[in-house]
């Protein structure tokens, strides 16, 4: 690699008419525009070996970092928006003269141990995944087999968080949940987005048909807009050490009304990563990126993730999902951890562990959700259960104690 500083007489021209101008001045659906400044919290606290193994191993594998970073020894240069230059970010000489880095998350050995509050200083942030209740079919998230209960998602994730809620309290935790009802966090509703379906579809090269721009303003509500407003709640007003997003998962069930349910069961956990080449020419994802790298969530978030990962599988007796399309990577050895490119889990910039357990259609799980919450165990598919919520709560609950207990020795 060469120096920045060395030849920026002959980079930094390229750089800023790399491709066609308005190639670059693409983002996401309802993503404010970038304020490349505030990645200046970071100058000179990352090495350059660092920055680049943080990229290949994680955010961005495979070179897709390649057309939109150009590294040198000293420094980077990230492309922007049109008519600025890029952002020049300098690396630290060395790990040893690297600067702090300053966020509002703490790892788990800054945070003071307290007798009998495993716990105690720890500030949580609970997602339940998904909105549920009258919402949970536009966002396609419910089906019904007859006259059997309906199968929710957004309302089982909500259940779910509030059993574990109060107990992470009683163990010292302080504990915020992003939304505590059935009901949308967002203030948006799909009515007022057609400006913006219409400008997503034209991005995709899809007919803007009414039908088509009916669909895309109920996507942007529930997938864009909910999401969006959660992280701004957790990045400016929480402000936790940590974020559960609480998922079930599913295979394809076809028709809502007439679901398909299967034999699979699984588990898997995601945190952030694996970006590619076109999701990174959008300006924010890829700032978005680069504040989780250089903020250096990755070790907390994977150390985390791997103890309740552990833990998750211990209780639930469930094997791995794998991943066999090319938009999510294993980043060690835990065959349950993957790193995807989510919405939900880019925009939270603290640790985030991203739940997926449970098929939600196959023919046990679905047994066991017509079952209800309930205490003690049920005999299901031939072996003594708890009840899937509370099941779910345990993994989670045994999980943080773990790795946070570990905290001390």
């Amino acid at each position: 690699m060469l120096s920045y500083s060395g030849v920026k007489h002959l980079i930094l021209p390229a750089c800023l008419i790399l491709g066609s101008t308005m190639a670059w001045a693409k983002l996401s659906p309802l993503a404010p525009a970038p304020d490349w400044s505030k990645l200046n919290v970071f100058q000179e606290t990352i090495t350059a070996k660092e920055f680049t193994d943080l990229l290949n191993n994680v955010y961005a594998p495979n070179g897709a970092w390649k057309d939109t970073i150009t590294i040198y020894d000293d420094s980077a240069l990230i492309k922007t928006r049109p008519g600025q230059a890029p952002y020049l970010l300098r690396f630290a000489p060395s790990r040893a003269a690297a600067k702090p880095v300053s966020t509002y998350w703490r790892k788990a050995k800054e945070i003071p141990m307290v007798p009998d509050k495993p716990l105690a200083g720890l500030k949580i942030a609970i997602d339940p995944g998904h909105i549920g209740g009258s919402w949970a079919k536009m966002e396609e998230r419910w089906f019904q087999i007859g006259n059997s209960k309906p199968v929710t998602e957004g309302d089982m994730t909500l259940k779910v968080a509030k059993m574990v809620a109060p107990r992470l309290e009683a163990l010292g935790a302080e504990v915020f949940l992003t939304r505590s009802r059935n009901w949308p966090v967002t203030s948006q509703r799909p009515d007022k987005l057609e400006d913006a379906a219409t400008a997503s579809l034209a991005d995709k090269n899809t007919p803007t048909t009414p039908e088509a721009i009916q669909d895309e303003t109920e996507r942007l509500f529930y997938r864009a807009s909910e999401i969006r407003r959660r992280s701004r709640l957790v990045n400016e007003n929480i402000r936790p050490d940590i974020v559960l997003c609480l998922h079930f998962n599913a295979e394809a069930w076809g028709d809502e009304k007439d679901p398909r349910l299967v034999d699979e069961n699984h588990l898997h956990f995601l945190i952030t990563g694996a970006l590619s080449a076109s999701e990174l020419e959008y300006d924010d994802q890829r700032y978005d990126m680069l504040v989780k790298l250089l903020n250096r969530s990755f070790g907390e978030e994977l150390a985390l993730t791997n103890t309740l990962a552990r833990s998750m599988a211990k209780e639930t007796g469930l094997p791995p999902y794998f991943y066999r399309q090319s938009n999510a990577i294993k980043v060690n050895d835990n065959s349950y951890i993957w790193a995807r490119n989510l919405l939900a889990n880019r925009l939270f910039a603290c640790p985030t562990v991203y739940f997926e357990p449970y098929v939600m259609n196959s023919k046990l799980v679905f047994a066991r959700i017509q079952g209800g919450d309930y205490s003690g165990t049920r005999n299901f598919g031939g072996a003594m259960r708890k009840s899937i919520y509370r099941e779910y709560a345990d993994g989670i609950v045994s999980g943080l104690l773990a790795y946070y207990s570990a905290r001390s020795l």
